[in-house]
């Protein structure tokens, strides 16, 4: 029997001791054979922890770039160098020049979504998720914020005490989100709510009920929707489905310990013993870990990966819901 193409792409990673890295954005036979896949930014956390000689990226050229200039002693393959940013090219040097003369303490904040060469010039990279956090703690005055001028307008919304120089560039993408596209789609869904990304045009985001990534709620959404479209010869297969290393576990660990800081806010409030606390918090975390293992184990958690999608889609849809609504 002919080997497969997956069979085939599984050889070469072993051969070159490579992994593949997957954008939301691309399609779906691309995603299933993945090792890892996420936003830029993620993946680009995930290639400076990998021990994998070789990094094949499936996204656009900044995503490669970046995934370069953190690991410039690896290989970084892009499988198709026409996939691109528009964006991502939306400003020049000279401007960023030029700017930097007219004003003694200008920052260039450069969105992750650009050029190796606009990072080059710039003085903090920043995400759609930590760019508010990030400029509210430059000591600037003065922010020239690049290529989004539309996630540049939002930050500087929640920013007034900083002068802000807005790129007149954009995602054409988000851009084509009009109004009128949202308010035909809430006469249509009166009760559903409005997720709107930063990037958008800001008479988008006044009607949004929620603005940022959104990416739990929305992936939830799409692997639900996703489940009920999978072929039954689906791609995935025990063989090939990634573990996650343990530098990932600990992250993965790490963030979900984070919801800590509300338990000791509660204890606070609520005049309760902080040892008591943690130790309660310990012991029901070990039950909960040790519950949830054993019913990944019985067979009738063992489910096909067309039913493993819905359900965690509908898992990332609760989480992200409450992410909503707190």
């Amino acid at each position: 029997m002919q080997p497969s193409i997956i069979d085939k792409i599984n050889t070469l990673k072993a051969q070159r001791n490579a992994i593949i890295l997957a954008h939301y954005y691309v399609n779906d036979e691309i995603q299933d054979i993945a090792d890892y896949i996420g936003d830029s930014f993620y993946l680009s956390k995930v290639a400076t922890t990998t021990e994998a000689d070789v990094i094949v990226f499936c996204g656009v050229s900044f995503m490669g770039e970046s995934a370069k200039l953190l690991n410039p002693g690896k290989t970084v393959l892009m499988p198709d160098m026409s996939a691109d940013c528009a964006m991502a090219h939306m400003c020049d040097v000279d401007k960023i020049k030029y700017l930097k003369e007219q004003y003694e303490d200008l920052a260039v904040v450069c969105y992750i979504n650009s050029t190796a060469e606009l990072k080059r010039y710039s003085d903090v990279c920043v995400t759609s998720a930590n760019a508010l956090k990030i400029v509210r703690e430059l000591p600037n005055k003065n922010i020239f914020f690049i290529p989004d001028e539309n996630l540049g307008r939002y930050v500087a919304e929640k920013v007034p005490e900083k002068h802000f120089i807005f790129n007149d560039g954009f995602c054409p993408i988000h851009k084509n989100i009009r109004r009128e596209h949202i308010l035909k789609s809430k006469r249509q869904h009166p009760e559903a709510l409005v997720l709107a990304h930063p990037e958008c045009t800001p008479d988008v985001l006044e009607l949004a009920d929620y603005i940022g990534s959104g990416i739990l709620f929305a992936l939830g959404i799409y692997y639900m929707l996703k489940s009920f479209h999978m072929p039954e010869n689906s791609l995935h297969s025990e063989s090939i489905r990634p573990a996650l290393p343990v530098k990932e576990v600990l992250l993965l660990g790490a963030a979900l310990s984070f919801n800590n800081i509300g338990i000791g806010i509660g204890a606070s409030i609520s005049g309760t013993l902080l040892l008591p606390a943690a130790f309660l918090t310990f012991v029901t975390s070990i039950v909960f870990l040790l519950t949830g293992n054993q019913l990944g184990n019985v067979s009738l958690f063992r489910l096909s990966d067309r039913y493993a999608d819905l359900l965690s889609g509908a898992a990332l849809v609760v989480l992200g819901g409450c992410n909503l609504v707190l």
